[in-house]
């Protein structure tokens, strides 16, 4: 998903410069306070009042504040943020990079505040202007979607994108995802008929679970000679959320399969 760009509302090139003195060499490196989507979970601390702090080493001026000064940054529903300092609280437009407080709506810069918004949403803590959060139909846990989005909501632990290299709990074997089926396991049905959650394989997954479609690595079409209609034909499996566990493609090229996988564990077959 892509967002926004997010426009600084000063002529702070490098996102660094304080109001009280000139901006920094053009010609430096800039910060990564803005948003994106690599969530890499940037460690934080917590104050005990939901006010975190991020660690600041090697930033100064306004990008160094708004990393080490203790905030709390809720989501509105309207797609702003409140910022709460110990003694102020701020609205922020993380769309437009702006601020109700005085650094941003009277001088122009582009405040701690703003910065803060952003580096949450890049550390995942929070979800971005076009998202909602939402329970994992899983785990429970947070969940980022799309403020159109229908259906149950998956946390990244349980969320898998066609394309993407699992591996099944069961045996360990690698598949790699073709869908997300839009059904719970107690009901999405096989081609045998029977529910994916009835399999004896899936007693230790939740019935309530989201299905995935996945094909085995090993049945999958070798060298150019086979064509996207053979790949289509192959046998895909059915499989709840949590049994399929994401796997580094790197690691997974080197890895093994498994020939006896259907002798040992028997997924629900999608026919």
């Amino acid at each position: 998903m892509t967002h926004p760009a997010y426009t600084p509302a000063s002529t702070d090139p490098d996102g660094t410069a304080a109001p009280d003195r000139p901006d920094s060499d053009p010609d430096r490196t800039a910060t990564t306070d803005r948003p994106g989507r690599s969530r890499t979970g940037l460690p934080v601390d917590l104050d005990g009042h939901d006010h975190r702090t991020f660690p600041a080493e090697g930033y100064d001026g306004r990008a160094s504040r708004a990393r080490a000064e203790p905030m709390a940054v809720w989501p509105l529903r309207d797609g702003r943020y409140l910022v709460d300092r110990e003694d102020r609280t701020y609205v922020v437009d993380a769309e437009r990079a702006t601020c109700t407080c005085p650094d941003s709506a009277i001088r122009g810069a582009r405040c701690k505040h703003v910065r803060r918004v952003a580096i949450e949403i890049d550390a995942g803590v929070l979800p971005a202007p076009d998202e909602r959060e939402r329970a994992c139909a899983v785990c429970g846990g947070s969940a980022f979607v799309t403020v159109d989005a229908r259906g149950p909501a998956l946390c990244p632990r349980h969320d898998h994108n066609p394309g993407s290299v699992v591996a099944d709990r069961e045996t360990g074997t690698l598949l790699v995802v073709v869908e997300s089926v839009g059904q719970r396991a107690d009901d999405a049905r096989t081609g045998e008929g029977r529910l994916v959650a009835d399999y004896d394989t899936n007693a230790a997954y939740g019935r309530h679970e989201p299905v995935f479609a996945a094909r085995y690595v090993e049945a999958l079409p070798t060298g150019t000679s086979r064509g996207r209609s053979d790949a289509a034909t192959r046998r895909r499996y059915l499989f709840p959320a949590s049994r399929l566990r994401p796997v580094d493609a790197d690691s997974a090229a080197d890895r093994p399969t498994d020939p006896t996988r259907e002798q040992r564990a028997s997924p629900a077959r999608a026919g």
